[in-house]
């Protein structure tokens, strides 16, 4: 598709996130104006991008799928990349959405022009204004590498988990991961058989729960597809379960101790060695990281060809890593699964709005906004996936569908009752906001005693959503008129 002049709404990305709303809008009406640019070769967002060794979705693919087009084919119960991306791009033909995204095509800025009430955007692929721009460029977007001293001098090879390099050949190489995250117990299993050996570097163990997985038969699959009502009973029976896991964390923390004990078992079983399980073991309550599913991650650390050091990575020199411990390990590759930047997403540097500030130093470190989907001073902005609307326990693609029946109803105000802009009050969204943080004091991923990448600089958590998901979906169900102050412009000179 063409980058047009100007568009009514603009969405940046076209993963799950952008899709959704797109799609959501596109069943009120098939001729919505709406144009997504995406500065990939192709949609999927992280599921096109994240192809390491073993990738897979942690949440049931049940719940992790769009309710409005359920899928009759996946092969397990947690999904594998490759369907999940096939899954995506099923869903933008089906919807009409792969003829309304401009590929290639990255936001280098966007600026608010108040005169005009609209949005003025320079992407990679040229310029146009749009009325509304909604930002759905997910959490997981932007790979984080950390700056080691000497990395640059590293005479080997270096990748991100993210952007995993399949054209190097791991066969006979010493490989150092740093991180130990939901990535690297997925792919460690993978590369631990073809290396030569594998060094994980943890700063922090993580709860790992066994992951119930199995292949879905051809007959369950021919049910699906014959009676689709059964697989709608499914998904809520797996969103009930998640919601009473999310109780756990946020409202019922008292049961978290018996979630440990059942994971220490796991733990016991897989691995022999008591020092290696010592060092296996977190020191914080459940929940209060993300928890990690696996079945061979643990059992993989009792290799004799895969080491554990639990001190951390600390430098990098021309062959090889330095721990903690000022002991060097020399290394062929060096793979980082360091995670990625949500309370910094990069996008927020680009978006300026009616103050002359960008959405970065705005935030100052410190996210926030009101439901988690628009923020005062940037009139006709949208987030997808934004501050305070992670999960620990659910899909986020519930979430998603949350926001985008909220946004499709406030374009639809805006087009109702011929409006240029709506900008959320800010005394509104700062008394959303306290309550917000109020909930959170509670919950486990502000008291388990951990350090998570929840936590801003700021010590607020400005990523978590603090309690069950449906009481989300309930504040987003009807867009709030009465909390955004709005303007009629009789004539707009773009």
């Amino acid at each position: 598709m063409k980058l047009p002049e100007h568009v009514e709404t603009l969405i940046v990305g076209a993963g799950f996130a952008g899709m959704g709303l797109a799609a959501r809008m596109l069943r009120d009406n098939r001729a919505a104006d709406v144009v997504l640019i995406e500065r990939g070769a192709d949609i999927g967002g992280t599921w096109r991008d994240n192809t390491y060794p073993g990738c897979a979705c942690d949440v049931p693919t049940a719940l992790y799928s769009y309710s409005f087009a359920p899928s009759a084919d996946w092969s397990h119960t947690f999904a594998r990349q490759p369907e999940i991306y096939d899954y995506l791009k099923k869903v933008a033909a089906d919807t009409g959405i792969v003829d309304r995204v401009v590929l290639n095509c990255e936001l280098e800025a966007a600026v608010w022009d108040e005169d005009a009430a609209l949005w003025r955007v320079r992407t990679s692929r040229g310029a146009l204004t749009a009325k509304t721009l909604v930002a759905a460029t997910g959490a997981l977007s932007t790979p984080k590498i950390p700056d080691f001293p000497g990395l640059d001098q590293f005479s080997g090879t270096t990748f991100h988990s993210a952007t995993w390099n399949h054209e190097h050949d791991l066969r006979g190489e010493r490989v150092a991961v740093i991180g130990t995250g939901a990535s690297a117990v997925q792919f460690v299993p993978e590369i631990a058989d073809p290396a030569a050996h594998v060094t994980v570097f943890q700063r922090t163990p993580a709860w790992v729960i066994p992951r119930m997985d199995r292949t879905l038969p051809a007959a369950q699959k021919a049910v699906y597809s014959r009676i689709p009502a059964t697989q709608k009973v499914v998904r809520g029976a797996v969103y009930g379960f998640r919601e009473l896991l999310g109780a756990a964390m946020s409202h019922a923390t008292w049961v978290l101790p018996a979630f440990e004990a059942a994971t220490r078992l796991h733990l016991r079983r897989q691995v022999k060695d008591p020092e290696l399980r010592r060092k296996l073991t977190p020191d914080f309550t459940i929940g209060c990281k993300r928890m990690l599913l696996s079945n061979d991650w643990l059992r993989t650390l009792d290799r004799a060809d895969v080491s554990l050091v639990d001190s951390g990575l600390v430098s990098v020199t021309e062959g090889g890593v330095v721990d903690g411990h000022g002991v060097e390990h020399k290394v062929d590759t060096i793979i980082f699964a360091t995670g990625f930047t949500p309370t910094e997403p990069p996008v927020a540097h680009l978006i300026t709005g009616k103050r002359g500030e960008t959405l970065a130093a705005h935030w100052n470190g410190s996210p926030n906004a009101y439901k988690g989907t628009a923020v005062s001073g940037f009139p006709n902005l949208f987030l997808m996936y934004g501050p305070n609307t992670n999960l620990g326990h659910s899909s986020i693609v519930y979430m998603l569908e949350s926001q985008a029946e909220y946004v499709n109803d406030a374009l639809n105000t805006m087009k109702r009752e011929r409006l240029d802009a709506l900008d959320v009050n800010e005394s509104v969204q700062v008394h959303y906001n306290k309550g917000i943080q109020h909930e959170l004091q509670h919950t486990v991923w502000n008291k388990g005693g951990c350090s998570s990448w929840y936590i801003d600089p700021e010590g607020r958590n400005s990523v978590q959503w603090p309690t069950f998901t449906f009481k989300f979906r309930s504040l987003l169900e009807h867009f709030d008129r009465e909390n955004y102050s709005a303007r009629k412009i009789e004539s707009v000179q773009a």
